[in-house]
């Protein structure tokens, strides 16, 4: 099995960090290591990382940055930290419990089949909260089938941020030149993975919703996604349609 480094950006989520490192921890992935990149959280996250890393020296990491700078970057700098840590898969996943880290042994069991392993709201067997409203519903459904009917994306939930990756699939993308800041940055890293070729399992999970905190969906968010996904062709557009073979 694959040693797996965790990458999961922070903003308010104190009260569910604990909770969620404890379970990270219960699962017993050997060597899991975690890198907890926070937003400048006003209420306390970052403190909270940083003590909890003190429990698990050599595993767990903490970045501080100034601000609210956004999910893209967040994720851009805990996977470039996990790369050069000599990290051999790379997950991500949020911290309010949306994603449940049972998931994440059988994610990386088919890692050795895949070059990516994506956890499925939207695939058979994939389900999201029954507590969700019809007006939440209808928009997940329809963001994720206006990313998928542009961008003519193979899997069904480019929007879902429950992923695993291989370290080489990882590195063969242009992270450097992604710009998405929102739940896009999702949409963007699942197009450039089918635009290079590689091959993407969906796995089904079942997606709850956050126990602890507010959401940080906003209008800004929103009509970030709807711009950006018609400019990924153009800016992509001299990306070669082919990738190195990763698979062993």
């Amino acid at each position: 099995m694959r040693q797996l480094t965790l990458v999961i950006p922070t903003y308010n989520e104190a009260e569910n960090l604990p909770s969620l490192i404890e379970n990270l921890v219960e699962i017993s992935i050997p060597d899991l290591k975690i890198i907890i990149v926070d937003d400048g959280s006003p209420d306390g996250t970052g403190e909270m990382a940083e003590e909890l890393a003190e429990q698990m020296p050599g595993n767990m990491s903490v970045v501080h940055r100034a601000g609210k700078l956004g999910l893209g970057s967040a994720y851009i700098r805990g996977f470039g930290l996990a790369l050069s840590d000599g990290a051999q898969a790379v997950g991500q996943m949020d911290a309010d419990f949306s994603h449940s880290p049972s998931y994440l042994p059988e994610f990386l069991a088919e890692l050795d089949q895949w070059d990516a392993v994506f956890g499925s709201r939207y695939v058979e067997g994939g389900q999201v909260d029954e507590r969700w409203s019809l007006g939440r519903r209808f928009l997940s459904n329809f963001g994720n089938t206006y990313a998928r009917v542009i961008l003519r994306l193979q899997v069904r939930d480019s929007t879902g941020g429950f992923r695993i990756w291989r370290a080489e699939t990882l590195s063969a993308l242009p992270l450097e030149r992604i710009r998405s800041e929102g739940y896009v940055f999702q949409v963007e890293m699942a197009y450039l993975a089918q635009r290079l070729g590689f091959n993407v399992a969906e796995q089904p999970i079942y997606f709850e919703d956050r126990r602890i905190g507010q959401s940080k969906m906003s209008l800004k968010i929103q009509l970030e996604a709807a711009i950006r996904v018609w400019l990924l062709p153009y800016v992509y557009r001299g990306l070669q349609p082919s990738a190195p073979e990763v698979l062993p």
